[in-house]
């Protein structure tokens, strides 16, 4: 059993099968429509990733100021 994660291999063999059914249905030109706009998927993920650890890096390197000290609870008492 597995536990639900896409290995390589799994992901390799389900695009290679998509591929095939894509030769099937569709003409020449529009198989590289959908090549080029995954591509474009893939790469706007990357550049996403990238951000992402950039600001990780941003924020661990700036300076936090202190937190103010906390005000006293307001008395319930009449």
């Amino acid at each position: 059993m597995t536990d639900g994660r896409l290995t390589e291999g799994t992901v390799r063999t389900t695009l290679r099968a998509l591929e095939s059914l894509e030769q099937l249905l569709f003409g020449s030109g529009q198989r590289v429509a959908r090549r080029n706009a995954w591509a474009a998927v893939l790469e706007d993920r990357r550049r996403a990733r990238a951000r992402y650890e950039a600001q990780a890096v941003l924020d661990a390197a700036t300076p936090r100021p202190p937190l103010a000290p906390a005000k006293p609870l307001a008395s319930t008492k009449g």
